[in-house]
């Protein structure tokens, strides 16, 4: 989560800062782009084609013992106007599902980012929101490899329904951006339902092809956080509300697109996790507080303070239920926050920290960076010391190890301390 910072700052020093909290400043974000009109401005943003040198990128194989299959779902909440565009009377959302699958042949990749969207990421999300420091036209986002197939069957022979984790990106990160972690998942066994907050995430194009991007106040940052966490915890439960229905047999897309073959009614939503990078994972925490259908959660390096340093009500009181926080290493302002929750938690909870990671190190930054020749103190800057392949083996095996444990009933022993295996994941006492 952001916590503003002095204008005056060198971007290095400010750089340094937000990689403790979240991808940019609050006041940074609204400076470098314009509120979105009422009027419902912000859907079809410009956009310019993908430069010819671009560097072709991919994200890594999945670890588990299926593929992955994925399908997009444009969702309507016609019980609520959008929060954040008056005179728009239903909410949209756009979610990807992931989900094994053994048959792939013959179907279409899933795109990393869909054209428009990819073109806005390039022009103002990398560097404006995420600072990566990454040359406009250096990556073809749109067409990065996700090892995702588009629309495949779902698994026969599984072994039962499908425990279900939803993924919420951090603060100016698209959906995409947690790709390789929901993959990861997917290929293990789970369903993973990763979301996009409208007219907050930076951009998010609709299947007729309307792109809306972020809508950001002119006034009090705290106020936005406040409202933003808000508005994603109403989100996740309407999310699952729709999964509910999808699995009951209705397709809940609002454009009839089909579903994958086999996904209606493999939905374990008696076991539900969440987890989320940076504001992502705040939401992560308090989406469980709000909604006891969420069993377990993690928290990727996300606050539990407000901007002015108080306390969100979840640090006051604590989860009944299990709760991981992974940690960037080095100068954090997530301290008061963790400690206030884990103090008050009752429930099951670990804190542990990824060794020469940076805040970017528990997203796709930590497998795609390294393909855009960056300096290297850019590249460290954006991503830690660590060795990326080291950082994303470490971060799947936790995140499978957790939600294996407490929605499978699986073994938890690396979670009981370090690991020879895992020696850059340090436990927090």
């Amino acid at each position: 989560m952001t916590h503003p910072l002095p204008r005056n700052r060198s971007r290095g020093t400010r750089r340094r800062a937000l990689a403790v909290c979240t991808v940019a400043t609050l006041c940074t974000l609204t400076a470098a782009v314009p509120a979105v009109a009422a009027t419902g401005a912000g859907r079809d943003a410009p956009t310019s084609p993908t430069p010819p040198s671009a560097r072709s990128l991919s994200l890594p194989a999945p670890t588990g013992r299926f593929g992955v299959g994925e399908v997009e779902l444009h969702l309507v909440d016609r019980s609520r106007p959008d929060p954040w565009q008056s005179g728009h009377h239903r909410r949209e959302l756009m979610v990807s599902v992931y989900y094994p699958t053994t048959h792939t042949a013959g179907r279409p990749a899933a795109p990393y980012m869909l054209p428009k969207a990819a073109a806005h990421f390039d022009k103002v999300t990398a560097n404006q929101y995420l600072m990566l420091s990454v040359p406009a036209g250096r990556a073809d986002w749109a067409r990065t490899v996700t090892q995702v197939t588009q629309g495949a069957p779902v698994a026969a022979g599984r072994g039962g329904r499908l425990p279900v984790v939803l993924y919420s990106p951090g603060l100016g990160e698209p959906r995409t951006w947690g790709t390789t972690a929901a993959a990861d998942l997917a290929s293990r066994g789970y369903a993973v339902v990763t979301i996009d907050n409208t007219y907050e995430s930076p951009e998010v194009q609709f299947p007729n092809g309307s792109l809306a991007t972020v809508s950001l106040p002119s006034g009090d940052g705290d106020a936005f956080v406040r409202k933003a966490l808000g508005v994603r915890v109403t989100d996740t439960s309407f999310v699952l509300d729709q999964l509910q229905e999808l699995n009951d047999g209705r397709n809940p897309d609002v454009d009839g697109e089909p579903l994958a073959d086999g996904l209606t009614g493999a939905l374990d939503l008696a076991e539900v996790g969440m987890f989320g990078h940076s504001m992502g994972g705040t939401a992560a925490a308090l989406a469980m507080d709000a909604d006891h259908r969420i069993a377990a959660g993690i928290n990727m390096d996300g606050n539990l303070t407000y901007i002015n340093g108080s306390l969100m009500p979840v640090a006051q009181h604590g989860l009944d239920r299990p709760f991981l926080l992974m940690g960037k290493d080095g100068e954090t302002d997530t301290g008061p926050g963790w400690q206030a929750f884990r103090a008050h938690t009752p429930g099951w909870n670990r804190q542990l920290t990824l060794l020469g990671s940076e805040h970017a190190s528990f997203t796709d930054a930590e497998a795609l960076v390294p393909q855009l020749h960056l300096k290297p103190s850019v590249q460290t800057g954006d991503i830690g010391s660590i060795d990326p392949a080291t950082a994303i083996r470490t971060n799947e095996a936790y995140v499978s190890a957790y939600f294996d444990h407490w929605l499978r009933g699986r073994s938890g022993r690396l979670l009981d301390g370090p690991s020879p295996k895992y020696p850059d994941m340090a436990f927090v006492k």
